[in-house]
């Protein structure tokens, strides 16, 4: 690799530290490595408190660590509830009494569960499982939790009697395989597992042994469902059968019934997708079970009266088909698809407590909003309409929506949301503040951009603006494309390592995100045009764009960047050859030539998708689909991104990339993260991510003379990152 130097700008970038005393200041790559997320969030059963978890990064050990918080639902008053520092607690559930959480934690080395009052004092250890606990559940009675532990392939269920003073642990009877996952019946009398047919004790013990040779597809043994008795302590089995392994399951709160999914169980390739899902409801009286669905089954959930079984499943039994909800009655009868004639798709939802209402989010456009759904007749109603991206769900015994909400200029937070007041969103309840930070920094406007591609059809993307914006001046452009291709930038905040635009508007750039032809969000025919026509549709969408922008007075036509991971990568490399527009292009874990790309990943039946069927019969398709044909053409220096063990993506794709542009004499560099998988996980190869892009369209758009140096970035890394990771969450009541 050539030396790698930076000018002072980016030094500037990285120095300024995320908790500067001033009134505002341009984000920092150290402000994007530092935020955090809440998740793992829940309404007690009363509706009265929240818990959820706060991700805080750990800079020295480069590893996240979560800590639990809780809030007043009505108030938003939050308070950090555990402090252990380098340490995890996750998972928490609410006790049937509302008072006290449990919780998984590792504070004492191997993870155990753990039960703490709401109202403060020391957290109680509940487990002492030798090989740790894997997960946990409160029966609905009040009476038991019950926990998994063991090593996986020995994994068994074990009680804890909540009201003895000790806590006292029973072991259930041992099952003859081990138990993956598990649910208390509604009246805490049984608890239902799956559990795979037979175990390969050879196969365990030469892995002890340090045989650990990889077999490609191996056979697996069959999932089914079991029940005990809690009472006789007498263990049922209700599924059967070498064909069909269960791969989840619910239960009805009437107890009548369960559904699960269930895929084939035959020896198959790596690319074990969803449209192999079926879905079969057990009626536990008889212990018969019908077929609801025998391709396509998504998510399932029952009615709360148990009526009704609502499941997403498309239409058509065809790749990227819009996904509807079904409801179907318990009772019997064909489904209904509730949904018909919309152009929307649906994974989820959940039901309101009369069992009347669906309550689901979908993105429209850079937007994500809340929805309603009669089950009864398909009524559809749109119940939020202001920007940014909206997700969560309805809990029905708490009678209250637990929300995320985020826009461009506010992180993800929690809010707790009324129904009657669902509308109107001065009366939602913040509940947490992870990123209070983010308020003292100075960030790139965001608008919503539509432009007309050359065939006519309407584009929509993302502008974020330089700071200190003047209109009619022209600024350096960065075009910064999603993954997927199935997916979509949206109107929330951004500061991650694969997009960070606030750091290019801080240095004067504009930043285009474009959600061009395959992109979710627009309609069915959107996302599936682009079958069959991968490359030449989305490029030709992403370029009307930047013409927009260049025809607006925004972009400086000689000032070009472009930059994307996995189908952003993809399209990144395919732009290195088809023009020479762009200054700079930096490309991550994206694949160059799909004949060898079809073998080489763990997924399949996508690429047959995007290239018209499998290589051996389109071949001609994934050729001419490939930028590697066309490397010739290729002049733009390139920067590029892998994982080492990328299995979606593979290293070999960016080795053929490199090789091609090294021996035509392309300026070019190539960036490997040791162990890496698709998406970078450790956050030291993060940073080196975005500064190295970053320095790349530095060095060649605005033409600084040296790039990256590691002494730089070093010399700029934080002495104690322990000392800006200060407790997040809030002790003063917020809303909005």
């Amino acid at each position: 690799m050539h030396s790698m130097r930076w000018g002072g700008a980016l030094v500037a970038l990285i120095l300024v530290g995320p908790l500067c005393a001033q009134a505002t200041r341009p984000m920092t790559f150290m402000d994007v490595m530092e935020m955090r997320s809440v998740g793992g969030a829940s309404l007690s059963p009363d509706g009265a408190r929240v818990v959820y978890t706060v991700s805080i990064p750990h800079w020295k050990s480069g590893k996240t660590y979560t800590d639990l918080f809780v809030a007043d639902a009505a108030s938003g008053v939050a308070r950090q509830m555990t402090f252990t520092r380098e340490r995890n607690e996750t998972g928490p559930q609410w006790a049937r009494d509302g008072k006290r959480v449990a919780f998984l934690s590792d504070r004492e080395g191997s993870q155990q569960v753990y039960l703490m009052a709401v109202e403060g004092g020391e957290a109680r250890k509940v487990t002492e499982a030798k090989d740790g606990v894997h997960a946990f559940a409160f029966s609905r009675d009040g009476k038991w939790l019950a926990f998994s532990a063991g090593k996986a392939e020995d994994r068994q269920l074990s009680l804890v009697e909540l009201a003895s003073e000790d806590l006292t642990i029973t072991a259930l009877p041992k099952h003859a395989t081990p138990i993956r996952d598990f649910a208390f019946t509604e009246d805490g009398s049984r608890i239902f597992f799956t559990s795979v047919d037979r175990v390969d004790k050879d196969d365990v013990k030469r892995k002890e042994k340090k045989f650990d040779v990889r077999i490609a597809d191996p056979e697996q043994a069959p999932a089914h469902i079991w029940s005990i008795d809690l009472k006789d302590k007498v263990e049922k089995r209700w599924t059967e059968g070498d064909a069909l392994t269960v791969a989840g399951f619910q239960l009805s709160k009437d107890g009548r019934w369960a559904s699960y999914r269930a895929l084939p169980s035959a020896r198959r390739l790596g690319d074990i997708t969803q449209e192999e899902a079926s879905l079969h409801l057990l009626d536990l009286g008889s212990g018969k079970a019908r077929t609801i669905q025998d391709k396509y089954a998504r998510f399932s959930a029952f009615s709360p009266d148990g009526q009704w079984l609502v499941y997403a499943s498309p239409e058509r039994f065809e790749r990227l088909r819009n996904d509807k909800l079904w409801v179907v009655s318990t009772e019997g009868g064909a489904p209904k698809n509730l949904m018909a004639g919309k152009d929307m798709s649906v994974s989820t939802a959940s039901w309101s407590e009369d069992s009347h209402t669906l309550y689901f989010t979908e993105a429209v456009g850079v937007d994500q909003h809340l929805f309603a759904l009669t089950s009864a007749d398909g009524t559809l109603n749109q119940l939020t309409k202001q920007p940014g991206v909206l997700a969560g769900s309805y809990n029905p015994e708490a009678k209250a929506f637990l929300l995320t909400y985020s826009h461009p200029r506010k992180p993800q937070d929690l809010y707790v949301v009324k129904p009657r007041t669902v509308g109107s969103m001065a009366a939602w309840v913040k509940v947490s503040d992870a990123n209070p930070q983010v308020a003292k920094l100075s960030l790139g406007t965001t608008e919503t951009l539509r432009w007309k591609a050359k065939d006519g059809r309407e584009v929509e993307g993302l502008l974020i603006k330089p700071l200190g914006y003047e209109k009619g001046k022209r600024y350096p452009l960065i075009v910064q494309l999603h993954g997927g291709p199935a997916a979509a930038d949206m109107n929330g905040f951004q500061g991650r390592y694969v997009t960070y635009p606030h750091i290019y508007a801080a240095a004067g750039y504009a930043v285009l995100q474009p959600n061009y032809r395959g992109s979710s969000n627009y309609g069915e025919a959107f996302t599936r045009q682009i079958g069959g026509n991968f490359m030449r549709l989305s490029y030709g969408d992403i370029i009307s764009g930047v013409d927009h922008l260049i025809r607006e007075g925004v972009a400086d036509s000689e000032k070009l960047g472009m930059m994307g991971w996995s189908a952003g990568g993809h399209l990144s490399s395919w732009t290195l050859t088809q023009t020479d527009r762009f200054k700079a292009i930096s490309t991550g874990a994206g694949a160059v030539n799909w004949l060898s790309m079809y073998a080489e990943s763990d997924v399949q039946s996508v690429r047959e998708f995007y290239l018209g069927g499998k290589p051996y019969d389109a071949w001609d398709n994934f050729v001419n689909e490939s930028a590697l044909k066309y490397i010739k053409n290729a002049k733009t220096p390139t920067l590029i991104h892998v994982g080492e063990a990328d299995q979606r993506v593979p290293k070999p794709q960016s080795d053929e990339l490199y090789m091609a542009l090294k021996k035509l004499g392309v300026p070019v560099e190539y960036i490997v993260y040791p162990g890496m998988p698709h998406g970078l996980t450790e956050p030291r190869y993060q940073l080196v991510k975005m500064v190295s892009e970053f320095s790349w369209f530095e060095k060649w758009i605005k033409g600084r003379k040296e790039w990256f140096d590691w002494k730089a970035l070093l010399d700029t890394l934080p002495v104690d990152a322990d000392a800006k990771s200060e407790p997040a969450g809030s002790t003063a009541p917020r809303r909005r």
